[in-house]
């Protein structure tokens, strides 16, 4: 069995060997110094090690997921889609916004329709994913991986993240309750180039459709779900559509306790919830949804992986894989990526336990 059939028959809740899983990190930093701390010899031994199942690509338009990655964004810089100002560590991304590029997070310094007249924001119009070159990266990462790994996609940075990127997190809130008639055309303008991605993840080949949006803070929504409904769950179900109109899964990242959705989402076609983190109630989301959903992630960053100790680590790990995991429909993953505040320790020990109980649960 391929991992990427591993994955698929999970999601789907066919029977499998053993629950698949996925490890990823913040930065390229991060990455790079994981592989000395091993010694191994190339990021392939590494990964070996790890035993990912999905291999996560992008097109050159989301060049924000590279922003620690600076040996890379030099050579980006001479394309269209990266403008670096290296003085003040700020990448610029075609939709005009900018990235910090020294911090392991995600972190907007510019957003480029911050103040701007009603008329302005009207006039704006995303990038074209047509541009040459912006599938250079996807196009090798499917001829290389695709039918070992299930290649992904990814669709971070989606409808509500762009228009908050876009035009700040302040005026973004504010209009969707002061101006709702200028939100929805400038969403309706993001959630078309949305579309049109789903249809090139189709055109490719790929075997699942990925969304991302943060929705969800540490303890409830960011917003009432009455406007998540009124502006996000209509956009969000044209978007899943053109997956599940070509059979494909579809999986969907938002950060935070959501738990208030997911019931949204689950009718409108989510298959995979990436991740669920530890502010959520595992075995409530376990009883209430798992006969529809596969649960990516569970376990803890922002506490046990980086500040326990490696027998708490298996300790916290292995009870989240004995709850979100039993009788399948989970894909073992931190809940967040990997940061840079976690010790090489901790990871072997994550590695370890995921080795000893994916199989017993199942």
């Amino acid at each position: 069995m391929t991992r990427e059939e591993r994955v698929l028959r999970t999601i789907r809740r066919e029977a499998i060997d053993y629950l698949p899983s996925n490890i990823y990190f913040a930065s390229h930093e991060k990455k790079l110094a994981l592989r000395d701390a091993f010694h191994f010899c190339s990021f392939k031994e590494l990964d070996d090690f790890l035993e990912n199942h999905l291999y996560l690509t992008s097109p050159m338009d989301d060049i924000f997921r590279f922003r620690g990655d600076h040996e890379f964004l030099r050579k980006a810089k001479k394309t269209v889609f990266a403008r670096v100002d290296w003085e003040n560590g700020i990448l610029y991304d075609r939709w005009g916004i900018g990235f910090d590029i020294n911090t392991d997070g995600t972190c907007i310094r510019h957003h480029p329709l911050r103040g701007k007249s009603k008329e302005e924001i009207e006039r704006y119009n995303p990038p074209n994913l047509d541009e040459p070159g912006n599938l250079a990266l996807i196009t090798d990462d499917i001829k290389k991986y695709s039918g070992d790994y299930l290649v992904v996609l990814v669709g971070y940075f989606g409808i509500f993240e762009r228009a908050w990127g876009l035009l700040g997190y302040e005026e973004c809130m504010m209009n969707m309750l002061l101006e709702p008639q200028l939100m929805e055309g400038f969403l309706d303008k993001i959630t078309q180039y949305k579309i049109d991605y789903a249809r090139l993840t189709v055109q490719l080949g790929c075997k699942i459709g990925h969304t991302g949006d943060d929705f969800g803070s540490q303890i409830g929504l960011m917003f009432s779900r009455d406007l998540w409904v009124k502006f996000f769950k209509p956009r969000l179900a044209k978007v899943w559509k053109v997956y599940k109109d070509a059979g494909l899964p579809v999986m969907h990242h938002t950060c935070g306790k959501v738990t208030e959705i997911i019931g949204d989402m689950i009718d409108i076609g989510l298959d995979v919830l990436e991740p669920v983190q530890q502010v959520m109630d595992f075995p409530y989301l376990k009883r209430e949804f798992g006969k529809h959903l596969t649960f990516w992630g569970g376990i803890g960053t922002q506490d046990t992986l980086p500040f326990g100790s490696p027998q708490e680590v298996r300790a916290m790990a292995g009870k989240v894989i004995e709850t979100l995991g039993k009788g399948g429909g989970m894909i073992i993953a931190p809940d967040q990526e990997i940061m840079a505040d976690v010790p090489p320790q901790n990871l072997v020990a994550l590695v370890e336990t995921i080795k000893e109980k994916r199989v017993s649960v199942l």
